[in-house]
């Protein structure tokens, strides 16, 4: 039986979440090792960490706008080839300010790459299936974070983090040129697909209101309430989950005595949980989607996600020992998880065949989060001599989250 074509979409998508996550947390796997070569301190390294944010942030628009200007296909095999040079240079960074440049521009060629992938979603997969394919894509990204630390730990161990970084260089670059001969931004002109594939996803998938594409104007998206909403709910989750791609593998490490490989493996529960999040939110949104309640499908799984993030952040305060702490962390990623594809699909819902300009725009605001949340720890640290403050704002800002979402119309598109 042959495999639907949307389902090799969907695979190559997953497989560049999983690409995604592995080149970024890498460097918080390296920390040390870069602070002992460049000598760094904390404060300096959290800069480095969110000169990443920054630059994924800052090119966010343009490039959503990008792909949908000019497809998924070309933008992705470019800028994937492109952030994959500088995953590669950042092994060639000789002090502080080379590595800030070179992770800058790491995150702003990384930050075509969701924004994209929304624009595919848009053209190939069904409405009814939204849900479950944001929610495999996304738990890529986790499953790569989890795989990355544990391996990367053994990477630089046996070859050295500079060796690391030209290796996973590498292996972008072999996914670039695979999407560009695979892919087409439309069903209608992939070579491969079967006529009753193309019919229904043609026949099931969410129409442009206008049989003319209509490019999206920024003041338009600024006048909607969804999209504010989008805005600055992405924000918060962005804030919880950046500390666990960032933060996590060091503050465990430190926190508790553990060695390089030990802090590894306690990392890895938070980001499967981070996985199994999303697969639970993608589960929901489709099946609350095929009861007929489009708005609720979007609602209740990010309400249910920001109420558990809060939980586990607080709880992950008064734990004594690595795995309590672990545990409660787990529950506080699976809950920010449980955000994205109710997120994503609210962008697709609202952007249409703009959907890039959409998710740019959302996923922006989202990683202003990351990059305060790079910064906001150690200097929150450094001035209370806890990391108990740094946990309670996360909190108040998931808890911000819930308020907000309930105000949600996903059904009206930008009209609300």
């Amino acid at each position: 039986m042959k495999l639907p074509t949307r389902h090799i979409v969907v695979s190559g998508m997953f497989i560049l979440s999983l690409l995604l996550y592995v080149d970024r947390v890498c460097i918080s796997v390296a920390k040390e090792t870069i602070q002992a070569d460049l000598g760094l301190s904390d404060i300096y390294m959290g800069w480095v960490l969110s000169a990443f944010a920054l630059g994924y942030a800052l090119f966010q628009v343009p490039s959503g706008m990008l792909s949908d200007e000019f497809g998924p296909r070309k933008v992705l095999a470019s800028i994937v080839s492109v952030w994959s040079v500088f995953t590669a240079m950042t092994g060639f960074a000789w002090n502080y300010l080379s590595l800030i440049f070179t992770r800058f521009l790491f995150g702003a060629g990384e930050a075509g790459a969701f924004p994209g992938m929304s624009r595919a979603i848009f053209s190939w997969i069904p409405l009814k299936e939204r849900g479950l394919v944001l929610g495999l894509n996304f738990s890529g990204s986790r499953l790569g974070a989890a795989f990355a630390l544990p391996f990367v730990a053994w990477l630089i161990s046996e070859f050295g983090w500079r060796t690391s970084f030209y290796i996973l260089g590498v292996i972008g670059v072999v996914w670039a040129v695979i999407w560009w001969f695979v892919f087409r931004d439309d069903p209608e002109k992939h070579p491969f697909i079967s006529e009753e594939e193309k019919k229904h996803i043609l026949l099931n998938r969410q129409q442009p209101e206008t049989t003319k594409k209509e490019k999206l104007i920024i003041g338009t998206l600024l006048k909607s309430s969804n999209m504010k909403i989008a805005i600055i709910q992405y924000f918060c989750s962005n804030f919880t989950f950046y500390f666990a791609l960032t933060w996590l593998f060091p503050y465990l490490k430190e926190t508790y005595s553990l060695n390089s490989l030990e802090a590894g493996w306690y990392s890895i529960a938070p980001f499967v949980a981070g996985a199994g999040g999303n697969w639970i939110a993608g589960i929901l949104i489709d099946r609350i989607y095929a009861a007929g309640k489009w708005n609720l499908s979007r609602k209740l799984p990010a309400i249910i996600g920001f109420s558990l993030a809060a939980i586990g952040l607080i709880g992950s305060i008064f734990m004594k020992t690595p795995i309590t702490a672990v545990i409660m962390l787990s529950i506080a990623i699976l809950g920010a998880d449980m955000t994205l594809p109710p997120s994503w699909a609210l962008c697709v819902d609202i952007g249409k065949s703009n959907a890039g300009t959409a998710s740019g725009a959302m996923n922006m605001a989202g990683n202003i989060g990351s990059f305060l949340t790079a910064l906001a720890f150690p200097y929150l640290t450094a001035w209370t001599g806890t990391v108990d403050y740094f946990f309670y704002t996360a909190a108040g800002l998931n808890i911000i989250a819930v308020v907000i979402w309930s105000r949600t119309k996903a059904k009206a598109g930008l009209a609300y």
